[in-house]
């Protein structure tokens, strides 16, 4: 029966406990149509959904131990960080393992530029038409659905998937893989072991370089285009259009050279093979090269 009246503090507890870890977040600030937004969470979720109106508003559940949470800035220039009390600065490592998850749900004017900076938060943006992203993430899945001039993503172990339109995208990833079906005319690429899927162009410039992801990239080649692709042992496999216009290189070092733009040849003595071709007028550059891995350039049906 002793244990009975301990019964009532220990529902206290917990009922506070869970109120803490769960506190709502409902904060609104005034936002140009272009406004420059900062955001930032350790550990959570964030989830930034574009919408018609000239503000910003923040929805959610702030975690245990974090801060309170405030808009701050300019109408042009806003901030919206999560941090762990007692700390300084979005990034402290450790500062996580003092607060609990934080969910944001951020509604932000169409036209915003956005940049992100995330760690174990999987991000999701939706609905940006105009606006430049930029976004960092440590371990934590990305997908971007939007209209932008500029991408910029660097993440380390968490996947990343774009739709929509990019007209310049910088995609970097460790161990992420790369979905991106719709890239624009200037592309960077580059991953230690995760997969690459993209497609796009017509390309004015396009570089991707893998050590041991495999590479699937459909697309053609902008007049006057230039493309770079390296490869250590990941497997490529290129589609281009049957109307590709442009000098063809490719080179591997132990790896299988198969190609529907003229006809790789091996030399005499050694492994290896190499492809020098023109397709179509020759109105463009591409230089392939990949030491170990399979290499097959095809042309589209």
């Amino acid at each position: 029966m002793k244990n009975a009246h301990y019964l009532p503090l220990l529902l206290c507890l917990s009922w506070g406990g869970q109120a803490l870890a769960d506190t709502p977040i409902d904060l609104s600030h005034p936002a140009a149509p272009t406004a420059h937004i900062d955001i930032s969470n350790i550990t959570g979720e964030v989830t930034i959904t574009a919408w018609d109106r000239n503000e910003v508003h923040v929805g959610g559940q702030l975690g245990n131990g974090a801060q309170p949470l405030t808009i701050e800035g300019s109408d042009n220039n806003l901030s919206i960080k999560v941090q762990a009390q007692g700390q300084s600065g979005w990034l402290n490592w450790g500062g996580d393992k003092s607060m609990s998850a934080t969910t944001l749900d951020i509604s932000v004017p169409r036209g915003a530029s956005l940049k992100v900076n995330v760690v174990s938060a999987p991000l999701s943006v939706d609905g940006i038409n105009g606006g430049d992203i930029n976004v960092n993430s440590v371990s934590a899945r990305v997908r971007i659905n939007a209209q932008t001039p500029v991408l910029n993503v660097v993440t380390v172990s968490g996947n990343l998937a774009f739709s929509g339109q990019a007209k310049q995208a910088k995609l970097q990833t460790v161990s992420g893989d790369i979905l991106a079906p719709s890239l624009g005319s200037t592309v960077d690429l580059q991953t230690v072991s995760g997969h690459i899927q993209v497609g796009g162009g017509p390309w004015q410039q396009l570089n991707l370089s893998t050590v041991s992801g495999d590479v699937q990239l459909t697309g053609g080649l902008a007049s006057g285009g230039t493309m770079s692709i390296d490869s250590m042992s990941g497997d490529l496999q290129l589609q281009f259009p049957a109307s590709l216009s442009s000098n063809v290189h490719a080179s591997t070092f132990s790896g299988d050279l198969r190609s529907d733009f003229g006809t790789p040849k091996q030399p005499e003595h050694g492994p290896g093979s190499t492809l020098d071709a023109v397709a179509g007028s020759g109105n463009g550059k591409i230089s392939i090269e990949t030491f170990s891995g399979d290499l097959r350039i095809r042309k589209q049906d």
